[in-house]
């Protein structure tokens, strides 16, 4: 839980939830407020003109993120190309019109209409809710243009600088300069949020959830240390030294970190990325082992009708090619329900993220699944690249026996399941005779462990990839693959964390995946720790009451050059 806490006078330490790995140090620069709506009202003018303005402020600012999502690539693209659609919703120019011809000015409409829209996203949970704060920024850009005000947007202190914001929108996090922006931290957010996978993209140390980032003010100087989730402000000069010292040693360390992921007892660990929309090749061009995630939902959603066979085919076979000689597992199609597909209608549904998604999505069209593991598998022949495929939201043994026979009579030799449901991990042993390797996807795991929604920003504690309950689920996994003799794979956010990572591999994973800039870091922390180090750090942390003691027990008893790090 965020808090504030005095050091010396004038000096005070901030926490929150650790978010991506680093330290900085360096002066605040705040974002701007949003635009507000003036407080009185004007006079409507005519209403089908008032609704044309509005409209066209929402097509300009999808213009806008187009241009900008042009420009990228990976994750970054894929966000900005997502929220673009966003803005040209017809249903959110419905409500916007609807609005403005009762009466209301453009600006007024959009406001109401996206708050109205917003309210939607959050009660159906999900992935639709993380949706919500791309809709807020949205609304913000669009009443800039209406009333003429600055466009929101990132600060230009002049200077390398600490960004502190109520939280960030997806199309300022992608904008970031990590030789300008110095650390990032933020109000609200979790440790899975848009934000967050973005800041660890571009490697900039993160601490989210900071109840009382308020309380920084504008030129002070603050050390943010991304590992421990602090801030302190006005650290005086032996703490501004610890710091950039650490910071230095990073880079250096980090440089010079290279090659196949390794123990110190020379016990190999897989360090795979995680990829989604994007060129391939300059994936590829990472020192990987290759891909321990390719997410395929960029084929899918935002369409009226399913991708055919041959247009996956094609997409596969740009990637399988680009990682040639590498391991790339695929997952097959992660949607339904909070992942609306136009082409499947799951009905209407309480609790979206307990209803039909991942795998489940093959009860209702089995043809989706199947077309896709013939691309899949058409495109492994063609260049004959060792592929993996795995399902995700698997929940019992019989459903990853039958994705196994669909996978492999399709012609897929390797077949794995994604591990995101207690269930599935409490019965990991039955599990792992039905398949060749599973893969362990934190993020979901967390959700349902602690019953708190991921996209929830008000309890990021309970989402920390530390948290007891979620290591001893993981070590569940890990100790029926060993049993079996199986691969055991962790792709969430918490494989991106070196001193998570060593406790990892000590509950039993045989490779990690993750973004490319967090490489390095954990192949430099494994390098110095042995596979029985390992286990007794993960031993440490299962025997934690919380996700802060296990944090800090492991913090305490690792390598200190890790820490140090």
């Amino acid at each position: 839980m965020a808090q504030t806490e005095p050091l010396t006078p004038g000096t005070f330490r901030l926490t929150g939830v650790p978010a991506a790995p680093g330290a900085a140090v360096g002066p605040v620069a705040r974002m701007a407020p949003p635009p507000r709506l003036p407080d009185t009202r004007p006079a409507a003018g005519d209403p089908d003109a008032e609704a044309a303005a509005a409209r066209e402020a929402l097509d300009l600012v999808a213009r806008r993120l187009d241009e900008q999502a042009a420009g990228l690539e990976g994750d970054a693209a894929a966000v900005l190309g997502a929220q673009a659609l966003m803005a040209r919703d017809p249903e959110l120019a419905r409500q916007v019109g609807e609005r403005a011809r009762a009466g209301e000015p453009a600006a007024w409409a959009v406001h109401a209409a996206c708050g109205a829209y917003q309210e939607l996203l959050l009660a159906a949970g999900g992935y639709l809710a993380e949706r919500a704060a791309d809709l807020a920024d949205i609304r913000d850009r669009a009443l800039a243009v209406l009333l003429d005000l600055p466009m929101p947007g990132l600060p230009d202190p002049g200077v390398p600088h600490v960004l502190v914001a109520e939280d960030l929108a997806p199309a300022d996090t992608v904008r970031l300069d990590p030789s300008r922006v110095l650390a990032i931290v933020t109000r609200q957010g979790g440790p899975t949020s848009h934000t967050v996978i973005l800041a660890r993209g571009l490697g900039i140390p993160a601490v989210v959830g900071c109840a009382t980032a308020g309380s920084l003010q504008e030129g002070v100087e603050v050390a943010v240390d991304g590992d421990a989730g602090t801030v302190v402000a006005e650290p005086g000069a032996e703490e501004s030294e610890r710091i950039r010292g650490r910071a230095e040693r990073r880079q250096a360390l980090l440089a010079s970190s290279t090659g196949p992921g390794r123990t110190a007892d020379g016990e190999p660990v897989q360090l795979l990325l995680n990829i989604g929309e994007g060129d391939p090749g300059a994936a590829a061009v990472h020192d990987s082992e290759g891909v321990g995630l390719m997410r395929t939902e960029f084929l899918f959603l935002d369409r009226a009708q399913p991708p055919t066979v041959a247009e996956q085919t094609s997409a596969y076979t740009r990637l399988f090619t680009a990682f040639q000689g590498r391991t790339v597992t695929v997952r097959t199609l992660d949607a339904g329900s909070d992942k609306p597909l136009a082409f499947v209608d799951t009905g209407s549904e309480d609790n979206p993220a307990l209803g039909v998604r991942g795998y489940r999505t093959a009860r209702e069209r089995p043809g989706l699944l199947t077309d896709q593991l013939k691309a899949i598998a058409a495109a492994a022949r063609e260049t004959g690249a060792r592929v993996r495929v795995m399902a995700p939201m698997v929940s019992t043994p019989d459903e990853a026996a039958g994705f196994a026979e669909l996978a492999r009579a399709a012609g897929l030799e390797e077949v794995g399941v994604m591990v995101e449901v207690p269930g599935a991990a409490l019965l990991a042993d039955h599990l792992m005779r039905r398949v060749d390797f599973v893969s362990i996807g934190t993020n979901d795991l967390a959700q349902y462990t602690m019953a708190t929604d991921r996209t929830l920003g008000t309890l990021p504690d309970l989402l920390d990839p530390w948290q007891p309950a979620l290591l001893s689920l993981v070590g569940t996994v890990g100790a029926a693959g060993l049993h079996h003799g199986r691969p055991v794979g962790v792709c969430g956010e918490a494989a991106a964390d070196p001193l998570l990572a060593l406790v990892l591999v000590g509950l039993g994973a045989t490779s990690l995946s993750m973004a490319a800039p967090a490489l390095p870091a954990v192949r430099h922390a494994l390098a110095r720790h042995t596979r029985d180090e390992c286990a007794r750090l993960a031993g440490l942390a299962l025997a934690a009451p919380g996700a802060a003691a296990a944090r800090k027990a492991v913090r305490d008893a690792a390598d200190p050059e890790i820490v140090r790090l």
